[in-house]
């Protein structure tokens, strides 16, 4: 029989506090003989399903609690100073009523009580006491906080109140003993950590001789906890670590919250407790009585769907059928009997599945968006259900686009349908508020999900922690290579696969201790936030099924189950994604309605638009969903596509693994002769990819033909491979060779297709998600060619707050001839909008697009309403001030019109310059501003009815033409300052030809995969400056925002090179930069390696021989890799450029990022491989 349970653990759940990882915990539980384990982590329930289900799998009793925080007072009560104080409660659950009422209590403490932390107050604890344990608390608790103060009296009345609650057999008094004054003779300590152990050992005796005291004299029951925060005593440097990271301290800090210092906090035996304990024995046997008292069963597993309304005499399945016959017509005019036969299979596998209910809630919040405007598309596989595309939840039709229903559901399929939605990004808040508002605000939340510590950042935080300078952490945290697409990269296989990173560990001590701990601490949860789309209904209140929480930067509701936990506890999971680039659509379907009277419907253009396709040709590509970026735009414009399928196929192959199948599926594309494939049978499904694999349904598909598999045993063969266990990709492989031979294929065949097709089983692109995504990617290339400037308005609108984006839109609009005026006081509205130019020009469009006030700088919404209410209402603003009496002072302030006159929107006034000096001189003349505010006067003239408004007028307006301009340079900075980048003329466009001879490629010609750790050289101005320290040797380093005419890019100056060259960064100098791009998993960066001033490169390079290697006209891409190795075997100090053949019979020259060594058999080389050679 078990002698002790632990009743008080930790898990990594207690963010940042405790380290315990559920399995491990329960596993080592196991292993000591426990049978029965409590879960109790501060303040919240994260962990409880996992932890009942680890339980349940090793055949142990979960006990589920939580380390509750109480308030002093009212939980409502909140204020400053009286309330910041509160106490600790250790409450479990003894059934399942219990659990239920402890997750209406964590969520009130969460919604109601948070006040630094999640509290409760004893009156809500009575409430929902029923089948509630509660054990005292730590030495946080209200009682031990008596007890060190020996207040034996105010211990008894507080003990009397939580009997009251309880009930006198639900109620025990706690205690813990870590020994303290063990570790305080133990060890030599700082004099500070001595006094802080000394007071917490006194602390701890004082609570253990009053606690005996107060538990014989109430006849309250003893029961022994250990404060478990890690599971084995190794782990106590680990556990110190957490709590640094999340404190934001060094492990050598002596002030600060230390774990190290007594390392008790671990999962001890029961023959431990026992031992620790002997003078009290009783209080062991207890932690076994109170175990026997709980018997937790959650009901796992099943579904709960939201209560969907149909008529009494209609079951769901008959509404479903009903719905989908009546629209189904109007999608597609002529039913096939093909089409009719699908939906009758499709419904009878949905309403045998029993999912009627889901489709129909998941049609009417998507039809209930389209009836507002808002335009929608799915992911993943449902555009492969023709019910889904008949009532309306997917704009895709799967028979046009060959797409399988099985892929969706199957009548094998054990898990829910997954319908993501995405919406347009500005408007997704919407749909969920209609949800919200039809299904009732308790029954719906989006979804928690934790953020993690994954290989590279475990690395950085605990190196921070054991105090390692910036640049070496930096250097270990990259020799850890990134996972496989979809797969996480451990350290351990990282040691194994980076030769470099596995031989610091084995020969240098401080990367063995720094990979070690970061090891412990690897995968656990760092911070919580909300699910970027998941959404969850509820039949009845959401709190009976999982505990919430508010996000922790705002007001609304989450669950704190993560997406895995909320299903399993039976509730549905809608996803509710926001796209910007469906914003951006449907930003540029109103502007185009408005300005040319054209109602679009995207759902209805053709797939066969040839401006569409020139222009993916031509490359041009920014602001296309799926399609820009440099290395998908040079794939494009050797591709040329024709059709959706090639649009389809290219954002499915443009990834990691499949992009290697690129070249092929092009050169197929443009040669039928190469077409063809692998097995005859493969070609009905493989047509119109050329015969080349290209997604995860053509790999179940040859599965299903070619080895004879089901769909049940095609969707194990999808998941084991996914999955990349070794053991089943073994038998997964033996398993398909046997059906591939029984079905007539050679066995040395059959090896090879497998070897085919295993990249895509684990990388391939469901085909149903490549499809809807073809769609809006095409839709956005039609948008784009048919009504170029409402497009790039649209672009300019949807990504007004991203200054470096509408920096590109602009840079792009130049390319397009379409001009981009000024913001201006008297046109200009919220966003980007259009306006007709008088006159028309053979090389520039007829429209120009207005800069929107809300891209400036200062000018806030409120303001932004008020300009354009004023100037709606009363006319046109006739000059500065005009503007300053008519508008209201209190919304549109000093600031806001000192920012509308530096970015050019008051220019209709007069010089910027002066309209700057006239606000003062406004000032002398009447009323001062801040008095005027003070009084709540709408107009800086308040003397007018004195002096008179023409008077006024006219000695403004004297003073504003007496004023110079400002310099040109200083006007371009205004405008980078309010506008995020220079929008009259770029400082840099006088430099170009210059420029251009020197750098490598422009900064909006990285590419995140092709260039990842390459060296190039960038030029630009320096757009802005953050300097700071270096964490241990406190040395100056800098990050620095390098802006060129294309785009910008982070640099990132570290300490040696920030000292060569501090007198050159300065914010608006023009600088060349040499260095490495790192990629990484976010927006690429430059690690600077040389910074010069433009003016010393231009001389250097007058001065310098060059090299220059003439590439011949029908070079491509396996060319241009041998010319780029041959260069690389002859290294030196020659600058190299190659010029490269452009369209248009041009041709444009690039700078080899690494000098060479001219000889002979180099120039023999090249010549061989159709060079000219220009030296």
């Amino acid at each position: 029989m078990n002698k002790f349970v632990h009743l008080h653990v930790h898990s990594e759940y207690s963010l940042l506090d405790g380290l315990s990882k559920i399995p491990k915990l329960v596993t080592q539980a196991k292993i000591m003989g426990m049978d029965s384990l409590a879960l109790t982590d501060h303040g919240v329930l994260y962990g409880a399903i996992k932890f009942y289900k680890e339980c349940k799998k090793e055949n142990l009793n979960p006990i589920i609690g939580c380390e509750m925080y109480i308030a002093k007072r009212s939980m409502h009560d909140k204020s400053a100073g009286r309330d910041n104080e509160n106490f600790h409660l250790t409450v479990l659950a003894k059934d399942y009523e219990g659990y239920k009422n402890l997750m209406k209590l964590v969520t009130l403490a969460h919604l109601e009580g948070f006040y630094y932390r999640p509290r409760v107050d004893k009156e809500t604890l009575a409430k929902f006491a029923k089948s509630l344990i509660a054990l005292s608390g730590c030495s946080s608790s209200e009682i031990s906080k008596a007890l060190i103060e020996n207040d034996l009296k105010q211990a008894k009345k507080i003990t009397k109140t939580y009997l009251e609650i309880f009930g006198k057999d639900n109620f025990y008094l706690e205690v813990q003993r870590h020994l303290f004054d063990k570790f305080i003779t133990a060890h030599d300590l700082n004099s500070e950590i001595y006094q802080d152990l000394n007071r917490m050992g006194t602390e701890e005796i004082k609570i253990i001789k009053n606690i005996k005291k107060l538990s014989s004299s109430l006849k309250v029951k003893l029961v022994a906890t250990n404060d478990t925060h890690y599971v084995m005593p190794q782990d106590a440097q680990a556990q110190d670590a957490i709590v640094c990271i999340q404190t934001g301290k060094n492990i050598q800090d002596v002030k600060r919250l230390r774990m190290i210092d007594s390392p008790t906090y671990y999962l001890k035996s029961s023959e431990e407790m026992a031992e620790l304990f002997d003078d009290m024995p009783q209080s062991i046997r207890t932690t076994v009585e109170i175990a026997n008292k709980v018997h937790i069963e959650i009901p796992l597993g099943s579904v709960a769907f939201p209560k969907f309304s149909v008529p009494k005499e209609k079951s769901a399945d008959d509404a479903l059928r009903e719905i989908c016959y009546q629209r189904i017509t109007q999608r597609i005019k002529n039913l096939t009997q093909e089409a009719k036969q699908r939906i009758e299979y499709e419904l009878s596998v949905i309403s045998k599945k029993g999912f009627s209910t889901y489709f129909l809630v998941v049609a009417d919040f998507v039809n209930w968006a389209k009836s507002k405007g808002i335009i929608s598309t799915t992911r993943g596989s449902a555009s492969g259900s023709l019910v889904s595309f008949a009532i309306g939840i997917t704009d895709v039709n799967p028979i046009y686009f060959k797409l399988p229903f099985e892929r969706f559901l199957n009548l094998y399929r054990p898990t829910l349908p997954d319908i993501d939605v995405d919406f347009e990004d500005k408007r997704r808040d919407e749909v969920i508020t209609y949800v919200r508002e039809k299904y009732g605000q308790n029954q719906v939340a989006q979804i928690g999900t934790f953020g993690t510590m994954m290989a590279k950042a475990a690395v950085r935080d605990v190196a921070r922690v054991l105090g390692w300078p910036y640049a070496k952490a930096d250097r270990i945290a990259k020799l850890v290579p990134f996972g496989a697409q979809g797969f996480h990269m451990s350290l351990d296989m990282a040691k194994k696969q980076n030769r470099e990173l596995g031989t610091l560990y084995e020969t240098d001590a401080e990367v063995k201790e720094l990979l070690d701990l970061a090891q412990k601490v690897e995968g656990n949860a760092r911070h919580v936030s909300v699910h970027a789309a998941g959404v969850v209904i509820a039949p009845t209140d959401l709190v009976n099924f999982t505990p919430l929480q508010r996000e922790t930067t705002g007001s609304k509701i989450n669950t704190q189950y993560d997406m895995y936990d909320v299903e399993e506890v039976g509730l549905v999971k809608m996803d509710f994604l926001g796209i910007r680039n469906l914003s951006i659509l449907g930003e540029a379907v109103k502007i185009t309605q408005k300005t040319k009277g054209v109602e679009i419907d995207l759902n209805t253009i053709p797939f066969d638009d040839k401006k569409a396709f020139n222009l993916l040709a031509k490359g041009e590509t920014m602001g296309l969903f799926q399609l820009s970026g440099s290395g998908m735009t040079r794939y494009l414009k050797e591709l040329k596509p024709t059709s959706i399928f090639d649009i389809m196929a290219m954002i499915s192959l443009f990834r990691p693994g499949p992009m290697n199948s690129i070249p092929e599926f092009i050169e197929r594309k443009h040669n039928a002769q190469k077409i063809k494939y692998f097995d005859k049978r493969m070609e009905k499904y493989l047509d119109l990819s050329y015969g080349v694999i290209v997604y995860q349904d053509d790999v179940l598909l040859t599965a299903i033909n070619i080895a004879g598999y089901s769909w049940e045993e095609a969707d194990n063969f999808r998941k084991a491979m996914g999955k990349k266990i070794p053991a089943e990709m073994s038998k997964q492989k033996e398993k398909f060779i046997d059906g591939c031979i029984k079905n007539g294929m050679p066995g040395n065949k059959a090896e090879e297709l497998f070897k085919l097709i295993e990249p895509f089983a684990a990388y391939g692109f469901n085909k149903a998600h490549a499809a809807s995504y073809a769609v809006v990617a095409y839709q956005t290339a039609y948008m784009k060619a048919n009504y170029p400037v409402e497009f790039m308005a649209a672009v300019m609108t949807a990504e007004s707050d991203d200054a470096d984006k509408i920096a590109t839109a602009v840079a792009e609009c130049a390319k397009m001839k379409i001009q981009v005026l000024p913001p201006d006081i008297n046109e200009s509205g919220t966003g980007f909008a259009i306006k007709s130019l008088n006159s028309a020009s053979a090389t520039h469009h007829k429209e120009a697009i207005r800069f929107g006030l809300s891209a400036i700088k200062n000018v806030g919404k409120a303001a932004i309403d008020a300009i354009i209410s004023e100037r709606e209402d009363k006319g046109k603003y006739k000059s500065i001030d005009h503007f300053v009496k008519r508008v209201n002072l209190r919304v549109v302030n000093r600031k806001t019109m000192e920012s509308l006159i530096k970015a050019g929107a008051l220019d209709v006034f007069g010089k910027r310059n002066a309209m700057l000096r006239a606000l003062e001189e406004i000032k002398a003349s009447g009323v001062s501003l801040s008095k005027s505010i003070a009084q709540g006067q709408g107009s800086l003239f308040a003397e007018e009815e004195l002096e008179g408004e023409t008077k006024i007028s006219a000695k403004i307006s004297t003073f504003i033409s007496s004023i110079e301009e400002a310099p040109k340079e200083e006007i371009l900075s205004w405008e980078r300052e309010l506008l995020g980048f220079y929008l009259t003329e770029h400082p840099l466009t006088k430099f170009a030809t210059q420029i251009q001879k020197i750098i490598s490629l422009k900064i909006g010609d990285i590419d995140p995969i092709s260039h990842d750790q390459n060296q190039v050289t960038l030029g630009g101005i320096i757009a802005s400056i953050r300097k700071t320290f270096t964490k241990v040797k406190k040395e100056e380093m800098c990050f620095l925002k390098l802006q060129d005419t294309s785009a910008s890019i982070e640099v990132i100056v570290f300490p040696r090179i920030y000292r060569e060259s501090q007198n050159i960064i300065q914010t608006d100098k023009i600088v060349i930069i040499n260095g490495k791009i790192e990629a990484g998993e976010d927006t690429p960066v430059l690690i600077a390696d040389k910074i010069i001033l433009l003016e010393e490169a231009i001389k250097k390079s007058t001065n310098e021989e060059v090299f220059e290697v003439i590439i011949p006209k029908t070079a491509d891409r396996i060319l241009l890799a041998k010319i780029y190795e041959v260069l690389k075997e002859n290294p030196g100090d020659l600058s190299t450029y190659l010029i490269l053949p452009d369209d248009n019979n041009k041709s444009r020259k690039v700078a080899v990022p690494f000098g060479i060594s001219k000889n002979i058999e180099l120039e023999d080389k090249l010549l061989k491989l159709g060079c000219l050679l220009n030296n």
